[in-house]
């Protein structure tokens, strides 16, 4: 988990290669059910529509085979949702701060909650909303910086291993 532009998607697709285990995207599950883009149903039907199916989709995917899951940036909104998260596995917080995201997402227009005046404003808003939350619900905080998407698995693995998740190398 983590705010939009953390790598979630990317580390998470990673992450489950290397554990070889198969990796779910909340919002690709999410756009399958509901036939139209995030983005699309977001302006159509309004965030708290949006969070009710997020909920469910959620709760679908932690009820199947163990799995890398990457949610989206706001499933934390929910308390419902950290409960289930932090009881259906161990969850990892990619944190990024507010400068490192708009560094990746300057260009980025599918993404709703950005498509306003001033969407560095609007990411630093989204970190002081969410950080306590994503710490609340993670077992794992993973600091992403600025290091490769591999030296990020590394990192993620090996704070899985020092917690005895895994086994050693």
């Amino acid at each position: 988990m983590g705010l939009p532009g953390s790598g979630k998607s990317t580390v998470g697709r990673s992450l489950a290669r290397r554990l070889n285990l198969p990796f779910s995207d909340s919002d690709h599950a999410i756009e399958q059910r509901l036939g139209c883009s995030i983005r699309e149903f977001f302006e159509r039907e309004g965030e708290a529509r949006f969070r009710d199916i997020e909920q469910q989709v959620l709760a679908d995917l932690v009820s199947g085979d163990r799995r890398v899951l990457a949610t989206g940036g706001g499933a934390v909104l929910r308390e419902a949702n950290r409960t289930l998260l932090r009881g259906a596995g161990h969850v990892l917080y990619l944190r990024s701060t507010p400068e490192e995201l708009w560094r990746r997402l300057r260009h980025d227009t599918q993404r709703p909650l950005l498509q306003v005046i001033d969407p560095q404003a609007r990411l630093r808003e989204l970190y002081e909303q969410r950080d306590p939350l994503y710490r609340e619900t993670a077992h794992f905080v993973v600091e992403t910086g600025r290091p490769s998407v591999p030296t990020l698995v590394n990192m993620v693995l090996m704070q899985l291993e020092l917690a005895g998740i895994l086994p050693t190398s």
